[in-house]
């Protein structure tokens, strides 16, 4: 790939060959953003996993940078007033499902009571293709609606990692102080290495880059807790 002025100037700013601690890297990664807009900090962790390992939670960043969800709740009608009154944007059962299975998608995140998931589970190809789907492992099939909620709110976010072993996540914008978005970084590796597979080897997580939206990548000097 052909990059433009500005990119090879960034490139040129820094040895990029070099591994960095985590606040640096997020200093180097904002002082050669490029875009006019407000670049997404990502982070990128490849991790050595197992035939049969999958990586698949959620953890709340504590610095924020996103803008407040909309909550679907998938729930009975005797639900409805509770989860409206623990800030779901919208809640219910039937109209909802109908809604979404003529492709109406106007939420960020769906939530579902267990005694839900037979209906919705019937959403699958919509909500599936979307990522929206309610999950028990990321906390989106619950009972408690009003705890799923406020953590939502406060900013929940999943993690995954795709076919290759790698996780992708945006951990911070630009604009923000760098050491808001190391502290997000943090936290991220903090979760990943805490939740590993208890059969894990040395060496889990393999490699952690650091990048804005538009820039060139920072390899993060990464020492992987015992």
């Amino acid at each position: 790939m052909k990059h433009g002025k500005k990119y090879r100037a960034s490139v040129a700013k820094y040895d990029l060959t070099k591994k960095y601690d985590v606040a640096a890297a997020c200093k180097m990664v904002q002082d050669m953003k490029i875009a006019k807009f407000d670049e997404t900090v990502e982070a990128h962790v490849s991790l050595r996993l197992g035939k049969s390992d999958t990586v698949r939670d959620t953890l709340v960043f504590p610095n924020q940078f996103k803008a407040e969800k909309r909550v679907l709740v998938f729930c009975k009608e005797d639900r409805v007033k509770e989860a409206l009154d623990a800030g779901a944007a919208f809640a219910g059962a039937d109209e909802y499902i109908e809604k979404v299975k003529g492709g109406w998608l106007d939420f960020d995140i769906a939530v579902a009571t267990p005694d839900m998931m037979k209906d919705v589970g019937r959403l699958g190809m919509v909500l599936g293709r979307k990522g929206l789907m309610p999950n028990p492992k990321t906390g989106t099939v619950t009972a408690d609606i009003a705890k799923a909620i406020a953590e939502l709110k406060k900013g929940r976010t999943e993690y995954r990692a795709d076919k290759g072993g790698v996780v992708h996540i945006a951990v911070g914008k630009c604009s923000m102080g760098a050491d808001k978005v190391a502290e997000n970084i943090n936290t991220l590796l903090s979760e990943i290495n805490r939740k590993k597979p208890a059969d894990a080897k040395a060496g889990y997580v393999q490699t952690v880059s650091v990048s804005s939206t538009m820039g060139p990548g920072v390899w993060v000097d990464f020492k992987e807790e015992e």
